[in-house]
Formats: C-alpha cells, structure tokens, sequence
C-alpha cells in the first residue's frame, strides 16, 4: 500500500498561514516554520492588545477630563464625586467629547458637581 502524505489538506493548512504572515517582513512572511511562529505569536498578541486598548482609551478620556478640570478649577476625582452625588451618570467618553468641544457644557457639569459636593 503507497504512503498517504494528506498532501491537499498539508498544503492548504501552510498556505492559509502564509496568507496570514503575508506583510511580515522577510523570511517571516516567505518560510513555513517562521511564519508560523510568527503568526502564533500575532494571533496571542492580538487578544491582548484588544485587551489594552480598553485601558489605553480610558485613561486617554480620563487624561482629557483632567485637563479640562483644571482649566475650571476642580480635581478630576472632586468632579467624579460631584456627579455621582448629583446622579449624573455620563460615562468618560462622552464626558471627555463634551470637554473637547463642548467647553460651556463641561462648565455646567463642573457646576452641578460643585453644588452637589457643598
């Protein structure tokens, strides 16, 4: 009996991981054994940077929010209490959008902070 080398199912499974190292630079997008180690090494990667980024975008709005605080003299987590004594639940995001372009508004919400903190 001649030996079964699966050949079809082989050569699928290599090229579907040199598409995925397609970009990569060098013989890390041309080599089998280094493509795949660097696609494994990607795809890991990948789930945790999905992770970070949450985190990198918060402080960002946080960092934002702070900034615009100290321009209408309050501390950030003074401006946090406020509004959740207030019951004003705007999550940073939006409360960093409103900063930006919105400067008149944040001041309204800095107020309702400071009235409810006294």
């Amino acid at each position: 009996m001649p030996r079964s080398t699966n050949a079809p199912a082989s050569r699928r499974r290599r090229s579907r991981t040199l598409d995925r190292a397609s970009g990569f630079y060098g013989s890390r997008s041309k080599l089998f054994r280094m493509a795949t180690e660097a696609v494994d090494r990607a795809m890991r990667l990948s789930t945790i940077h999905r992770k970070l980024k949450k985190r990198d975008y918060r402080q960002l709005w946080i960092a934002r929010i702070n900034a615009a605080c100290s321009i209408n003299d309050i501390r950030y987590s003074r401006l946090i209490e406020g509004l959740i004594k207030a019951k004003i639940s705007l999550n940073r995001k939006m409360m960093s959008e409103i900063a930006i372009k919105d400067p008149e508004g944040f001041k309204t919400l800095v107020g309702l902070a400071k009235a409810a903190i006294a």
